[in-house]
């Protein structure tokens, strides 16, 4: 199939940001997104909360996306919506709307899998960011998902390692309830963890056998110790907050980079590709260009808009998948627990 001129609209709605993008020969036009602000009184996503949301929001979303990028629904090729992994009321609303909307332009109807659309954000034409090569380690991190990912091709992938409890991002968040944080608590104990001192307490690492993660059992220890310490101590959160935050972020991204370099070895591949929300932690980026010098890395972060959910990496798969002309049937179903 030709390349030119063509344009996709991506459609997110795993979770609780409604999510629209276009996209032209795999440049962003446009990339809005829709934010859920009701779950912060909940200290999470309230799934029957989100998808009442995204029916709200879905149609000025898709609306904004397309004078944002200054063409009609008329010039559009095909629709790429999220199928999955996510909450199912949330994936219901975009994929039906997305099913009823390629209809009606009758237009190719491309699906996507969230997981995969993390990895191949890396492919958005962006000044500035290079693309990684194949084949590349994938490392997803974000509120619902810890994954290490083998990429041979745009879409020849194999996890070879993921959480097998919580995510890395429940565990930021969590430990921020801990410390009454609010929601969500990754951004706080980044601010205050660049300025606490990383060593001042010391939480064990699970032992997770090869390339697989555990968080549950680092949230406990994290409950436990601050127990033990404000029992002793009333005033000890906040006459040691900075601490407590570094402490715990030098922990986890030990984990995770414990992870990768048994990666790299596993694989003898060194070229590290990162993303999802988690991959916006500025621990987590420095950790990452230390291992160019001391492992011999090439790594790659996407720009800030696309490591979190957003319709941008949607609409870079389903352009990939465009020119493949690999399109979905109209009876196709979302799939809450589709994996890559």
């Amino acid at each position: 199939m030709s390349s030119q001129n063509i344009y996709i609209l991506g459609i997110e709605s795993s979770c609780d940001d409604t999510a629209a993008s276009v996209i032209h020969n795999g440049k962003i036009l446009s990339n809005v997104i829709a934010s859920q602000k009701i779950h912060e009184e909940y200290g999470g996503v309230v799934p029957e909360l989100a998808s009442r949301a995204h029916q709200q929001n879905i149609v000025p979303v898709v609306h904004q996306a397309l004078k944002k990028a200054g063409i009609t629904k008329e010039q559009l090729h095909a629709v790429a919506f999220t199928r999955g992994p996510g909450l199912m009321g949330s994936l219901l609303v975009g994929t039906s709307f997305a099913k009823s909307f390629a209809y009606g332009l009758n237009i190719p109807l491309i699906d996507v899998n969230h997981m995969q659309a993390h990895i191949l954000a890396h492919f958005i034409d962006e000044e500035g960011f290079n693309k990684p090569s194949f084949p590349f380690i994938a490392m997803t991190i974000s509120g619902g998902h810890t994954q290490i990912v083998e990429v041979k091709s745009h879409f020849d992938m194999t996890v070879i390692g993921e959480t097998i409890d919580d995510a890395v991002g429940e565990a930021y968040d969590k430990s921020g309830k801990i410390l009454g944080l609010g929601y969500p608590a990754g951004p706080e104990i980044d601010k205050r963890a660049q300025k606490g001192n990383p060593k001042a307490y010391q939480f064990t690492k699970p032992k997770v056998a090869g390339l697989n993660f555990s968080f549950s059992g680092l949230k406990t220890a994290i409950l436990y110790f601050v127990q033990r310490e404000v029992k002793a101590n009333p005033n000890f959160i906040e006459e040691n907050l900075n601490n407590i935050c570094a402490s715990i972020q030098y922990t986890i991204i030990g984990i995770l980079i414990d992870k990768l370099k048994l990666a790299t070895k596993q694989t003898g591949i060194k070229q590290i590709a990162i993303g999802g929300g988690v991959s916006a932690n500025s621990g987590i980026r420095q950790a990452l260009k230390d291992g160019e010098q001391k492992f011999g890395w090439t790594t790659y972060v996407p720009k800030f808009e696309f490591t979190t959910d957003n319709a941008a990496m949607i609409a870079i798969v389903g352009y990939l998948k465009y020119l493949e002309g690999d399109f979905a049937e109209q009876n196709i179903t979302a799939s809450a627990r589709l994996k890559i």
